[in-house]
């Protein structure tokens, strides 16, 4: 079964740097850009990479079949998916992108950890810190050696539809939305066409930009609670991070899960689900938050 041996959430590139090499330290690309960005992920990989980085692709390692967009596949698929990269199930696995955002990172961790794979981290400024320190990268495309890499869903982490309309009425899990302000609120267009503006009624919003600094770490751990407490956030509660599509509520995921939520949930579906539903409730303007 896959490594329950839990790493650190995040890991530093002077961690990473030290341990180049060693067969038991897998590394994983998991650089992912927006179609409007002008970006192409795979092109940047080839030209140049972490030493040892394998390619995730999130679109190929998603399910395929589903209308929405990078949505989980099946344990089967995925496990599939990984051995072809060359990982293992003994594998400590460090995954990285080049946004200077941790845009997408934080998605393949969340998926690794959603199927049993505890002992997983983000790098911690990704690729353009390594980068800006002079460390070494490879261009090419190499063919890992197939690895044994099996997985077991862990289906409370996941929050479909279904679970998202109950949470309206019980109130149970606070819903926290990774959207820019704008589009929480209503005012900005939604990058995808056909999907109503807003939000899921009674969510709070926390921006995924905003949860690092400039150089693309994630802040101290007290600045980012007290981002967590402005946005209204109670850390006795659960909660559930969306997002648009699903990738960027990882983000939230995992600076939940370094202030000590290990048990953050993702609405896989996020806006790109509930905002094409033509009964699912939305409100408009800012959060509204309970002070009490």
């Amino acid at each position: 079964m896959p490594n329950d041996t839990p790493l650190p959430a995040i890991v530093s590139t002077e961690w990473l740097a030290a341990r180049l090499g060693r067969p038991d330290v897998k590394i994983v690309d998991a650089s992912w850009y927006l179609p409007d960005s002008g970006r192409d992920a795979a092109a940047e990989y080839a030209a140049g990479h972490i030493p040892g980085a394998v390619f995730y692709d999130l679109e190929a390692s998603s399910n395929r079949s589903s209308s929405l967009p990078h949505m989980l596949p099946s344990a089967t698929e995925f496990a599939t998916r990984m051995s072809a990269l060359g990982l293992d199930d003994a594998s400590a696995i460090v995954v990285y992108d080049g946004s200077g955002l941790n845009l997408s990172a934080p998605r393949a961790w969340w998926t690794f950890r959603v199927f049993g794979h505890a002992a997983v981290a983000v790098l911690d400024g990704g690729l353009g810190k390594w980068r800006g320190e002079g460390r070494p990268l490879d261009p090419g495309t190499p063919k890992p050696k197939r690895g044994r890499f099996t997985a077991r869903l862990d289906a409370g982490r996941v929050r479909d539809l279904a679970a998202m309309r109950a949470n309206l009425t019980s109130g149970a899990e606070q819903v926290v939305d990774a959207r820019a302000p704008g589009r929480f609120a209503g005012t900005a267009a939604e990058p995808r066409p056909g999907l109503r503006a807003g939000h899921i009624p009674g969510s709070l919003n926390l921006p995924f930009t905003d949860v690092v600094g400039p150089d693309g770490t994630v802040l101290p751990l007290d600045r980012l609670r007290d981002l967590f407490v402005a946005a209204g956030v109670d850390f006795t509660r659960p909660v559930v991070a969306s997002c648009g599509s699903g990738v960027t509520a990882c983000c939230i995921a995992l600076a939940l899960e370094l202030l000590g939520c290990d048990r953050t949930a993702v609405y896989d579906g996020s806006w790109t689900e509930w905002g094409a539903q033509s009964d699912t409730p939305i409100e408009a303007g800012p959060p509204r938050i309970d002070r009490a």
